[in-house]
């Protein structure tokens, strides 16, 4: 009966989990449409998956298991777009909270098991967290790039967006560097540039 339960538990978290395919972001595909955050997170694990070999010290499997949780929480209570966060306010606390709710029907173990990759991720404590936080600035910068935006999209904003995160290992500063040359053209033809 155990399972049976584990089960009904398991759906019943995969059904509010679907919400995160209609949360939108702040980026556009190729064809102009408003990206989802399960399309970024999507792309985040498959950047997750090819470059975790390049590194000796990092767990790819936990490194693809936070990839795919670090977001979740937006199936409640939505994203907030970088260029909206309020200085001094911490996203993470309503998000972790949301998140919370969202695992409620989980047996404990897998609770705790995600809440704990979440944690580690929002906290930036292992090495894949590290990389985990570095590679969803780059998808994101990488997205940016790539979409149909409005005109008004602030590219300039994009070439300090996440730094702190992407600068500290050269896999991924040599990511960023290639991106910010897209962001820079982009950014001088919509006149975006400082």
């Amino acid at each position: 009966m155990e399972k049976i339960k584990d089960i009904q538990g398991i759906l019943a978290f995969l059904r509010e989990a679907e919400q995160l395919k209609n949360t939108l972001q702040r980026a556009y595909t190729t064809k102009g449409r408003v990206e989802s955050t399960a399309e970024h997170s999507w792309r985040l694990c498959l950047m997750a998956m090819l470059l975790a070999e390049q590194y000796d010290n990092i767990d790819p499997l936990k490194l693809i298991k936070m990839c795919i949780i670090h977001d979740l929480g937006e199936a409640i209570g939505g994203d907030i777009a970088a260029v909206d966060q309020v200085e001094g306010e911490d996203k993470g606390i309503q998000e972790r909270l949301d998140l919370l709710t969202l695992i409620k029907p989980l047996p404990q173990h897998l609770q705790t098991e995600i809440i704990a990759l979440w944690d580690d991720y929002e906290n930036v404590l292992s090495e894949e967290a590290k990389l985990a936080k570095a590679l969803d600035k780059i998808e994101t910068l990488l997205q940016h790039t790539q979409g149909i935006n409005p005109d008004t999209f602030d590219y300039g904003f994009n070439l300090s967006y996440g730094k702190k995160y992407t600068d500290k290992d050269e896999l991924t500063s040599s990511l960023r560097v290639e991106i910010d040359k897209d962001t820079r053209r982009l950014a001088a033809s919509n006149g975006t540039l400082k």
